[in-house]
């Protein structure tokens, strides 16, 4: 391979030009971006303005994954649409950074890990949280037992009036769902990878859609179509783990809550601890106290985090922070969820 690595990006809309192209252009000295895909060529032709070094322009991703001067992919496509293109790129014997969600449902994701393992290439899966570096320092203190046996968690990310206006967030068919498969899976992977990705093994979920189908309803981001709105707009779960621990999921578009709302909590035999802001509590010498550890760099920015993450196992040759098989679990939790929401009752995390 190549002194630096060289990217293509499959996607050229928003995730795209919002964190994947700008964390890449970043790092120079790493890679380069070499190419660029997107089905609509108004979206191609606008990026490519942006970034002129990529000399290779296609409306077909396939002619793209041709390429021998090709090392490694972005998918910043639609959900729908991280399955193909990412399985087509690892068989064609590149590494691919898959935008969150892994893809629609559990099935589609045990392929793509299936294949990235089968062809001993990297699969990353978007979730840039873990990045953040209080989150890296949390990690640390559950490492070392500080906050001891995590028995429950409660994972939060509920938006006020936060229905993307944009975009095909608020259409089923392309992305699978509403909140949870866009901003719940964020938090979920987190408090996951915080507890060490105990076995998951059932969940009960219920779905509510109060508001996107109403026209009198603010947008905070954008005012969307309400007559084209299939996804729930808030959601929430109760998932059971192996070990005995369980986690407590709550996800929102559209909620009637004093202000917004993403973090997660846990609570351990040894200590509990809280994400936004890192705060961890213990009992010591007879009294219970809470300490706020102060992290440097903590306002960097993690998608940038995430690129040059991706970028640097390849050139390592090391597993990536984020594996494919991380995001597996994810789908499977989601699918869970979702199907609880859909029969009314708890039904098991089925294994793919």
């Amino acid at each position: 391979m190549a002194k630096k690595v060289r990217i293509g990006v499959i996607g050229n809309g928003g995730i795209a030009n919002g964190a994947h192209l700008p964390g890449y252009s970043l790092i120079p000295d790493l890679c380069e971006i070499v190419a660029l895909c997107d089905i609509k060529p108004e979206a191609l032709k606008s990026t490519s303005e942006k970034y002129p070094q990529a000399k290779h322009l296609f409306e077909d991703y396939h002619k793209m994954l041709e390429m021998d001067e090709l090392d490694a992919v972005s998918v910043c496509t639609p959900n729908r649409v991280h399955f193909q293109p990412t399985v087509d790129a690892l068989n064609a014997g590149k590494h691919v950074l898959c935008e969150k969600p892994i893809a629609m449902n559990a099935k589609e994701a045990a392929i793509m890990a299936a294949t990235a393992r089968k062809n001993g290439k990297i699969l990353q899966i978007g979730y840039n949280s873990r990045f953040a570096p209080s989150n890296q320092t949390l990690k640390k203190f559950v490492s070392a037992g500080e906050i001891g046996d995590i028995y429950y968690a409660r994972a939060q990310s509920l938006r006020v009036r936060g229905i993307p206006g944009w975009g095909v967030f608020i259409d089923k068919e392309q992305q699978g769902g509403g909140p949870l498969i866009d901003i719940g899976v964020h938090i979920l992977d987190l408090t996951l990878w915080l507890m060490g990705h105990p076995e998951p093994v059932s969940a009960s979920g219920v779905t509510y859609q109060k508001f996107g189908t109403r026209p009198d309803v603010v947008g905070f981001m954008g005012q969307w179509d309400y007559k084209k709105f299939t996804v729930e707009d808030l959601q929430s779960a109760m998932i059971r783990f192996a070990n005995g621990a369980t986690v407590v999921l709550e996800s929102s578009f559209v909620a009637n809550i004093r202000q917004e709302v993403h973090n997660t909590t846990l609570l351990g035999t040894e200590g509990g601890a809280e994400a936004y802001p890192l705060s961890i509590t213990q009992e010591r010498h007879g009294s219970v106290f809470t300490f706020e550890p102060k992290v440097p760099n903590s306002n960097i920015n993690t998608h940038h985090a995430e690129m040059k993450g991706f970028v640097q196992c390849i050139l390592d040759g090391k597993e990536p922070l984020v594996t494919g098989e991380h995001g597996v679990m994810v789908a499977r939790i989601v699918d869970a969820i979702y199907k609880s929401a859909e029969v009314g009752h708890e039904v098991p995390v089925e294994k793919v």
